[in-house]
Order: structure tokens, then sequence, then C-alpha cells
């Protein structure tokens, strides 16, 4: 007979703490699966077999493997398609119930649908929870019902709601007996998920206050160590938005502005999903571009004789970051200067950026080259 069980499964929450849908699954039923998928989708259309990405979730789901032995549990991971792993899972547990976080993102929507559906055809629950924001899809929106397009009043209205509202956490280390007692799950090497190590580290995050309290004065320097550096943490999940939104709030008005600024760009492309391929201004798909190939080679080498420029561009084709100001920057220089279309420079900075995230590199994009909100 199958063991009954019920299925956490990580995305982009890469970590056990302060983590909501876990909180819930572990909260709500006990023998909880924790489970990772490599997703073939994604994974496949990775051109560099060295990408620094793979290797930071990589060494945080080793790291995050190692919490779970210490508690008599295990990561169960499976590199392949999403649904092909529900049913690989199905053939030797009964699942009750599987628990997630949300994502925002067109592929993910998708993918959520089709398990969604496939998982009701066999009584399984799919249960979602908002997670990687304070506020999401609907929440805040203009008296008249429609979303936001313009920054400074949607961070009026979400800073009220915030101030209305009381901030939870969840303490999910309650309920870590509940975790499903195992040995330990095979967990596959890199390389046969058909990548290479880079030289890329995963360090537990950690919030410096001298620095967020500065960070104000410092942010706009490229030469000083001024930002948190937390934003492939954000990305990935590794730290709580709801612990870093309780910080700002007490430390530093501006490093809220940014993380307000990150749900912003989220909600734009939840309600506007065109703003993948098109200009938000519909009117600047009409642009007629230089792109020059060979000026789009230069800037992304950093060989464009412009110091600051190919400064940056060096930092993200070495290390996969890159200053914030100087992304304003070099992408201003990409579509101002060249008059190189966006969605270049766009899907250059997607194939590189360690903390690469659809909706804010595309609304950044846009904002620097003057046709997005």
């Amino acid at each position: 007979m199958k063991h009954a069980i019920s299925i956490f499964w990580f995305r982009r929450d890469l970590r056990l703490e302060d983590n909501f849908g876990l909180f819930k699954a572990l909260s709500n039923e006990e023998n909880i699966l924790p489970i990772f998928i490599f997703d073939k989708n994604i994974l496949e259309t990775l051109e560099d077999k060295k990408d620094k990405r793979v290797s930071f979730i990589y060494k945080v789901l080793k790291n995050l493997n190692q919490q779970l032995l210490s508690l008599g549990s295990s990561l169960y991971t499976i590199h392949d398609e999403p649904l092909n792993a529900f049913k690989i899972i199905c053939e030797s547990y009964q699942i009750n119930s599987v628990y997630v976080n949300h994502d925002y993102e067109p592929y993910a929507i998708n993918r959520d649908t089709k398990i969604s559906d496939w998982l009701k055809t066999k009584d399984i629950n799919f249960k979602s929870f908002k997670d990687q924001v304070i506020y999401e899809k609907n929440e805040i929106l203009k008296s008249d019902g429609t979303p936001y397009t313009i920054f400074t009043p949607y961070s009026k209205i979400w800073k009220q709601k915030l101030y209305e509202n009381k901030i939870e956490t969840y303490p999910t280390e309650n309920w870590f007996s509940h975790f499903l007692k195992t040995n330990s799950f095979p967990f596959p090497s890199i390389s046969e998920l058909g990548f290479e190590a880079s030289d890329i580290s995963f360090e537990k995050p950690k919030i410096d206050f001298t620095l967020i309290q500065n960070y104000h004065q410092t942010r706009n320097f490229p030469s000083i160590i001024g930002t948190s550096r937390l934003s492939v943490h954000l990305r990935f999940g590794t730290i709580s938005v709801r612990k870093l939104v309780l910080r700002a709030l007490e430390f530093n008005e501006t490093w809220l502005n940014e993380l307000i600024w990150r749900e912003f760009f989220m909600m734009i492309l939840f309600h506007f999903p065109q703003v993948i391929h098109s200009c938000f201004k519909k009117k600047y798909d009409f642009i007629e571009w230089r792109n020059d190939e060979d000026e789009f080679k230069k800037w992304c080498s950093g060989q464009t004789g412009y110091p600051i420029v190919d400064a940056g561009m060096i930092e993200l084709n070495e290390t996969g970051l890159m200053h914030n100001r100087v992304r304003m920057i070099v992408a201003s220089f990409l579509t101002k200067h060249l008059l190189i279309d966006w969605r270049w420079g766009e899907a250059y900075f997607a194939s590189k950026l360690l903390d690469y995230e659809l909706a804010s590199n595309n609304g950044n994009w846009q904002w620097a080259a003057g046709c997005g909100c």
C-alpha cells in the first residue's frame, strides 16, 4: 500500500524560515514531502552550461537538503518536466494535497494551471499561497477598480495599506516535526543536469543594518558597496520579503521604495502580460531602431569605449551582477545613444543576471527606454 503524504513544492521560495506555503502545509497536514523539480523546460533553454544561476540554485538546494536531513527528512529532487515529475511521484505515494507559493510569470501560471488540472483528475488538492510579495494581483487598485500604471500613487496606497495592516511572519519551525521522515533521497550531481559548476558561492543572506540606514546616501555611488546586494536572495526566495519590509520600515524609506518597485512591476506584468513582447506605451512599438549588430556586440562585451558603460558590462559578464545605477546608464546608452531596441538589451540581461526576474527586468528596461510605465 502506498504511503499517504502531502507535498510542498519549492520553487522561488528556497528557505524553511517564514515561508507561508510551507507553513500552511506543515501546520495543516502531517508527512509533508518537500520536493524540488529541476525543470527541463527552463534548463534546456539555457545556452551557457556554466550558468551561474544554475550553480547558485544547486548550492542553495544542497544547503536546504542539509537542513532537512538534520530534521530527519530529505529533499526529493527530480530532473524532468513538472507534470511528468508529479506523475512519477504518484507512482510511489498516495498524495492528499500539493502546497505551493504563487508565481506570477506567464510560464509559471500556465505550468501551475496544467498541474492543478491534472491533480484534480486524481482528486488531489492544489493549494497556492502568497509569499514572494506583500501585495499582489488585484490587492492594490485605483478607486475605479483598474490597476495603477504610475508608481507614485501606487506606492502611496501600498504604504497606506501596509500601515493599516500588520505584517505577519510564519513560524514554520513550530511544525518541522511534520516533515516526512525519510532516508536521504539521491541528490543529482550538477553534471547530471547537463551543467558545469561555476565559481558562484552561496552564503545565508544577512541584512547589514548600518548599510540599510545609510542606503539613501550611498546607493548612487557604484564605486562603493552602498546597496544591500539582496536582490538575488529575493529572486530565489532565500530570504523572506516580509522580513525585509519590516527592516525597511524600521530603518530606511528609500530602501522600502525599492521593494515596492519590485511589486509594482510584478503587478504590471500580471495585468499587462503583453509587455513581455511589446512596449507598454503602444505608440513606441513604431520606433525605427538602428539595431547595428556590431555596436550591440561591443556593448555586450564592454568594448564601447565609454568607461562606465564598459565597466558595468564587464561586471555583469564576470559576476552576474551590476550596480543599480550602472544598469540605468548601460540601458539608457544602448537605447538612446545607440538606438538599439530595448528588447535586445533586456534579452542579454536575462541571459546573464544572477538576480534575473522577468517583471523587474522588463519594467526597468522599458522605463530606461522611455516606452514603459
